[in-house]
């Protein structure tokens, strides 16, 4: 199955977008991509949930971090949808130390980047949902925020999205995708990059068909084209790869990690560990430690309420798309937000509505589409 990913004509042989800059946080994490939302949600909590696990709720409950999101930003904020949906941003931060450090490569010991964000919105009764990728060299406006330590950070004008991530961590984070999208993020949902590698291998595996090689030896990939089925390193690789596909840049990227959440999604269901009580604990020990939540979610409890609502949606009941950008003219490492698109994306999921394809239509792509099926 292929992404569906924003269609439309980018620049072709645009550079690749540079690194992000380095930063820190109050618990450096590993981590990559949005694309961990079906990770760890349903090969984690709802395998988990479905099974009944109450012996070990004390461990895994031990496992998790998370951070009060609702304290550090307060109440200027988005108002809450009342039509019954909900709006997840998950977030991949990339940490460079110890195991991490092998994986990622190229950055600072110690450091922490997010690579790429989703905005995940949950269609009211939690059977369809839109997912809403953001570049992380999208230019945008950061306001004033404050992180988790009530540290507060001065706004900045032109600067890319990840770096609100790695100026104040989660929260500002947040408080920048609402002040994009004006979308209340319900919930916040972040997970690192060791921990999906190891999440893949304890699943056995994804299977893949890529439709033309792929050589990128920045990310260690290395694939001819045809069917595979990736183990936790090689899909690490595949999520990670910018070079090896389309123009080179982020936006291709994106559309790799789309296409490979549905395939993961697809194949959740046949994971076969309900009879396996050891695997199933390591899912869920692995799943756990990956993961890092708003406090509302802060509790295995609390996820497996939230999660056990999701376990109905499947590959073909998710619209994917990258949030509607432009290359920027000055500089074709960077993206703009191409606003009056962008705004029917918004104005679609805050009315609970489909995403119009006008939206989508005549924006950067990457060309990377169909690489993965």
């Amino acid at each position: 199955m292929s992404a569906e990913s924003t269609p439309g004509a980018g620049i072709p042989g645009a550079p690749g977008p540079s690194e992000p800059g380095k930063g820190r946080r109050r618990k450096p994490r590993g981590g990559h991509t949005g694309l961990r939302i079906a990770v760890w949600t349903a090969a984690g909590v709802v395998v988990l949930g479905g099974a009944g696990a109450g012996y070990v709720y004390v461990k895994l409950n031990g496992n998790l971090d998370s951070v009060d999101i609702n304290q550090a930003l307060g109440t200027d904020r988005p108002t809450k949808a009342d039509n019954g949906s909900e709006n997840v941003l998950v977030l991949g931060s990339d940490s460079r130390s110890g195991s991490n450090r092998k994986l990622g490569g190229g950055a600072d010991e110690g450091s922490a980047r997010s690579d790429t964000a989703m905005v995940v919105h949950l269609h009211k009764g939690h059977k369809k949902a839109s997912v809403v990728s953001i570049p992380r060299d999208t230019l945008v406006d950061r306001p004033e925020c404050t992180d988790a330590d009530g540290v507060t950070h001065d706004a900045a004008r032109g600067v890319m999205f990840n770096s609100a991530f790695t100026t104040g961590g989660a929260a500002c984070a947040v408080k920048t995708v609402e002040s994009i999208t004006d979308l209340r993020m319900d919930h916040y949902l972040e997970v690192d990059f060791s921990g999906f590698q190891k999440l893949i291998d304890e699943l056995g595996g994804v299977e893949v068909t890529t439709t033309q090689d792929i050589d990128d030896p920045d990310s260690h990939l290395r694939l001819e084209a045809g069917t595979h089925r990736l183990d936790g390193e090689q899909a690490l690789g595949l999520v990670r790869t910018r070079h090896g596909v389309g123009d080179g840049s982020d936006l291709g990227r994106i559309q790799l990690q789309q296409a490979f959440v549905k395939a993961l999604v697809a194949q959740l269901g046949d994971v076969g560990v309900l009879g396996n009580p050891k695997r199933l604990y390591d899912l869920a020990d692995t799943a756990t430690r990956t993961v890092t939540t708003d406090s509302d979610l802060g509790s295995v409890n609390s996820l497996l309420s939230w999660a056990s609502g999701l376990k109905g949606i499947g590959p073909g009941d998710m619209t994917m798309i990258t949030m509607p950008v432009q290359y920027d003219p000055a500089d074709l490492n960077r993206v703009m937000l191409d606003e009056k698109k962008a705004d029917l994306v918004w104005r679609a999921l805050k009315a609970d509505r489909p995403i119009p394809r006008a939206a989508t239509t005549g924006t950067a792509t990457g060309q990377a589409k169909s690489v993965v099926e």
